[in-house]
């Protein structure tokens, strides 16, 4: 199960409290004070790991707790630390601190930050010796460690998305470049979570087909929409099978820019699927409605090869350029 949006609760540890010790001197009931402070506690950080799937791990266990500072010892020892803890979300995620407003986001692999400062130790009666009372019995207790909910959302980081209408070859392309193993079938939202693959050094993301009214929330894309908003370079694959291909593009591209103006102004392709079921008439009359279309057209067929080809060392070439 892929997830990509997560509410958790999160505590640091409290700090540990001071204690009243002494000294022990032969012939006196109480040698000097001696009480240790307590160890801090425990801060909770988010570690940026690159595993897409990292949040579908804590549906069942949304708590996390980090370990509370031990109390003071004798000897003025102070008491031990108490542990951190490190949540780990996918690179990508956006963390939001519901209760101070405050937000990461981690984009880095290993990039680490600290959400939640654990309580420092209380003092203990060593702390309060003066020159008016050399026998102190006070001490404090440990701060508590800060708390609070916070909203995970994963906005997927990668080269290149895959974009198109429900059963446009969006699967199958990517398992032709790539090692991933993203469902095929003849039906509608066959993909209902993102996949990813890896080209070379570069990564593509099957994105879940889009239709007219994603953006207001009809159908399956609405949801990964977001995917899409830090992609560097979009493929628009369109089936040839569709009675109106140019329409079909454009019924994509009205969702993307309702969902974001800003997504438009990256490196787009066009990308025309299942050559092999279409007359090359029908073809050519395609590409000629897409004359005014500045974006790079490409035509397809994994299933015979054609195009795929030229489509993929085009495609690394264009990456690789930065």
């Amino acid at each position: 199960m892929f997830v990509d949006e997560l509410k958790i609760y999160a505590k640091a540890g409290d700090g540990g409290d001071g204690v009243v010790r002494w000294n022990r001197v032969k012939f006196k009931p109480k040698g000097g004070p001696a009480g240790g402070n307590g160890g801090r506690g425990g801060d909770v950080y988010l570690r940026a790991v690159p595993d897409l799937n990292r949040l579908a791990k804590y549906t069942g266990a949304k708590e996390f707790k980090a370990k509370a500072g031990e109390d003071g010892r004798s000897k003025s020892e102070w008491g031990k630390a108490g542990e951190d803890v490190y949540i780990e979300v996918p690179v990508g995620s956006v963390v939001t601190d519901l209760e101070r407003n405050r937000v990461y986001e981690l984009f880095t692999a290993g990039q680490e930050e600290k959400i939640l400062k654990g309580g420092h130790g209380g003092l203990g009666n060593e702390n309060f010796k003066s020159s008016v009372n050399r026998s102190p019995e006070e001490f404090t207790t440990g701060a508590k460690g800060e708390e609070g909910d916070f909203l995970i959302e994963l906005s997927l980081v990668v080269d290149v998305g895959l974009v198109g209408l429900p059963n446009a070859g969006k699967s199958t392309l990517l398992n032709a470049f790539t090692n991933a193993t993203s469902p095929v079938g003849s039906y509608a939202f066959t993909t209902v979570e993102p996949h990813l693959g890896a080209l070379y050094e570069f990564s593509i993301a099957d994105i879940p087909g889009l239709i007219a009214g994603a953006a207001e929330g009809k159908g399956l894309g609405h949801k990964f929409l977001k995917h899409v908003s830090r992609t560097k370079m979009i493929l628009h694959l369109v089936s040839l099978e569709n009675e109106d291909p140019k329409l079909a593009y454009e019924t994509v591209i009205k969702e993307l820019q309702l969902f974001s103006k800003d997504i438009l102004d990256r490196e787009q392709w066009i990308i025309l699927t299942k050559s092999d079921l279409i007359n090359k008439d029908i073809i050519d009359g395609v590409l000629n409605t897409l004359d005014n279309i500045k974006n790079r057209v490409f035509v397809i067929s994994v299933n015979t090869g054609e195009g795929v080809k030229e489509l993929r060392d085009s495609l690394v070439s264009k990456l690789r350029e930065g």
